[in-house]
């Protein structure tokens, strides 16, 4: 256990700016100053040296208050927002105020009633911070920096305690997940590695679809999803898992899904910057989400090969590439919602509003009204933008953005504070609406009582939350005809 308590107060010093942090704290021992000895019961011990772990330095303001820096981004200073670390050796009731004191942001969903996330050893279950110990400030004695500070007090002394900016999802728990998927044996499910990242970590494609669209000489309608570009948009990669579970499923509409559309899924596009603990860019310090123009192959190899393949893919006469969505999440805004593009053909631009508008239908937690379309400057490296530009006119590209925080209901004003699940249900409603669509809804009446297609025995699939069979046809197509669509008003 590394004690560095005793050179804190010189350090704290000496270390006036953020670019004086090039690591995470490991095991350290805040100490009173002056003090000499064992550490005692109550002497907090920081640690955020693990995978997705991010804390740069502790400060002991007083006996009660700690300053806490987030480490910025590998080789990018610009950017700290995301944090993540554990506090052990604490007294029962001790009582503390954390202060996040150098976050590169100034707007923040904490003005809006966010709360850091917070889990224990006794309790492995995440939960937000009470809004009412949370406090989002302009700090004169932090450069005029904005603070979140929140207060908190630890009950069990011998829980270790562990907080974090959102639900944490980590380049393991990832594989993991798709490890137990590959061992299920799917007919319907393919995953193969397209490319590694700078540390040599994989970058997984998995393909979702009926066998028979597979085939040699078949023609493909592709929608093709990408999450978790930046690596701190955790929310990404809880949206994307909701959408392969549902695609997986034996509910009648994700059968008809994999018969009549081939899902190509690239659920982490920056794997070393999620092991990492950075917000924004990759280990070499790019924000890969600006490089779509002209990857390259030894400094953005993750993304050089999602971008071959998708050339590709548009290239091949069989294929026809329908949809790019790529998965975000939103430090400022509540709702999920879109960003697409601005086309100067009037009937393309129409018809690329149909399906937010649908989405919006599917799911109460995605804003139509915080749905934008732009042709921003400073957005002409994004996946969006390129692949916009890039495909031709039955092609739709958008950013699917979800906030950190929450969703309003419509016709509320009550936040309500999104859950790992919910982020998973608003995947599978984006799955969903792909039926509405495709206008797929009377086939989901053909397809008779599910049995799993398997390559071999294996244990029968989980089944989510998901509507009866009965109540499949959206009421956003019975209602609407393809042209009416266009006209929707939400």
């Amino acid at each position: 256990m590394a004690e560095r308590s005793q050179t804190a107060p010189e350090a704290g010093n000496d270390m006036g700016n953020d670019e004086a942090i090039g690591g995470n704290v490991s095991k350290y021992i805040v100490l009173p100053t002056g003090y000499c000895g064992q550490p005692k019961k109550g002497h907090l011990i920081f640690d955020a040296c693990f995978e997705s772990g991010n804390l740069g330095r502790v400060d002991q303001v007083s006996e009660f208050e700690y300053d806490l820096f987030i480490r910025p981004d590998t080789c990018n200073p610009r950017f700290r927002v995301w944090f993540n670390f554990t506090v052990e050796n604490v007294k029962e009731s001790q009582r503390v105020i954390f202060n996040i004191v150098n976050f590169s942001k100034t707007k923040s969903l904490y003005r809006d009633g966010m709360a850091p996330m917070v889990k224990s050893t006794s309790r492995p279950k995440w939960q937000r911070l009470p809004p009412k110990n949370v406090y989002y400030y302009r700090c004169p004695d932090h450069r005029k920096n904005y603070v979140m500070s929140f207060a908190f007090c630890f009950d069990r002394e011998e829980d270790i305690y562990q907080f974090a900016y959102c639900y944490p999802y980590t380049y393991t728990r990832f594989q993991h997940y798709l490890d137990s998927l590959q061992k299920r044996n799917m007919d319907y499910f393919f995953r193969e590695q397209l490319g590694q990242s700078v540390q040599q970590r994989q970058l997984d494609l998995l393909t979702i679809t009926s066998p028979e669209n597979l085939r040699e000489g078949a023609e493909q309608k592709v929608v093709f999803i990408t999450g978790r570009v930046h690596p701190g948009e955790t929310p990404s990669s809880f949206v994307c898992q909701g959408i392969i579970d549902f695609l997986i499923s034996q509910h009648p509409v994700a059968r008809v899904l994999r018969e009549h559309l081939v899902f190509k899924i690239a659920p982490m596009l920056n794997p070393d910057g999620v092991y990492l603990g950075n917000y924004r860019c990759s280990l070499m310090g790019f924000d890969l989400n600006r490089h779509w123009l002209d990857p390259s192959p030894w400094a953005h190899p993750t993304l050089h090969g999602v971008k071959q393949l998708i050339v590709q893919m548009y290239n091949d006469p069989k294929t026809s590439l329908e949809f790019y969505i790529d998965i975000h999440a939103h430090s400022t805004m509540m709702n999920g919602f879109m960003y697409g593009n601005i086309f100067e053909d009037e009937e393309r631009f129409q018809r690329q509003a149909i399906f937010p508008k649908l989405l919006c239908q599917n799911a109460e937690d995605f804003s139509y009204s915080s749905t934008s379309f732009n042709r921003d400057a400073v957005k002409a490296g994004t996946g969006r933008r390129f692949l916009g530009g890039l495909l031709d006119h039955t092609s739709y590209c958008y950013t699917l953005e979800v906030s950190f925080y929450s969703y309003i209901i419509g016709g509320t004003t009550a936040a309500v504070p999104y859950t790992e699940e919910a982020y998973m249900k608003l995947g599978r409603n984006v799955a969903r609406t792909f039926l509405d669509y495709y206008r797929l809804n009377p086939m989901v009446e053909k397809v008779a009582i599910p049995m799993p297609r398997l390559r071999s025995d294996a244990a029968p699939e989980a089944s989510g939350e998901m509507r009866p069979a009965g109540d499949t046809a959206s009421l956003a197509y019975r209602r609407c005809s393809a042209v009416d669509l266009i006209n929707i008003t939400v």
